[in-house]
């Protein structure tokens, strides 16, 4: 195995025997390796983890296990780069995948904790558009209420409404448009003819 020693004079140390130095303890070795891989590896965390201080975390983390697991890099195996990359990279995917579980975590437990639906406060409400709708249809006159009441609440068409009173579909119309306008008026806008 070769050692920065055995570089050859005037050729800077390829990663693999830097990396091999920072397994035998060389912190010299190592900031000589992170001066050359850093900024690479910091990019490629910050592509996947996409916070800059989340990226730069992992970035942190995966550079201390670089140093405590060197020993564990094989030469035979692959690049010193492909190894460092590797680890950054599956260290960033892991802080994703935290901090997805995390998030979905915390909104279940939100939504657990949310009070219940207020019944009461819509039944209030509720009570109270039933009464302003009944005040407002007794400002109908009774040709309207009964041509209105066929149309939508029992669900006539006009021309069936016309026939079931005996009167012009243009004339049910009006009563109906007219009466829509009234109540329109009576409950401030709110109805949409």
């Amino acid at each position: 195995m070769r050692t920065l020693n055995d570089s050859p004079p005037g050729q800077a140390a390829t990663p693999e025997d830097l990396l091999v130095a920072v397994a035998a303890g060389d912190r010299s070795a190592y900031t000589e390796l992170f001066d050359t891989l850093g900024p690479r590896t910091l990019g490629l965390a910050r592509r996947v983890v996409g916070s800059r201080a989340r990226s730069e975390e992992v970035f942190q983390e995966a550079w201390l296990q670089v140093w405590r697991t060197a020993s564990s890099y094989d030469p035979a195996r692959g690049s010193a780069s492909a190894w460092i990359t590797t680890l950054v990279h599956r260290r960033a995917v892991d802080t994703v995948r935290h901090d997805v579980a995390e998030h979905r975590r915390d909104e279940r437990f939100e939504s657990a904790r949310a009070p219940a639906f207020d019944s009461v406060s819509d039944d209030v409400v509720a009570r109270d558009e039933r009464t302003r709708v009944r005040a407002c249809l007794e400002t109908l006159t009774t040709r309207q209420r009964e041509a209105i009441d066929r149309a939508y609440f029992g669900g006539l068409t006009y021309r069936e409404v016309a026939t079931s009173l005996a009167v012009n579909p243009a004339t049910i119309k009006t009563r109906i448009r007219d009466g829509l306008e009234r109540l329109r008026t009576c409950m401030g806008g709110v109805i949409d003819g």
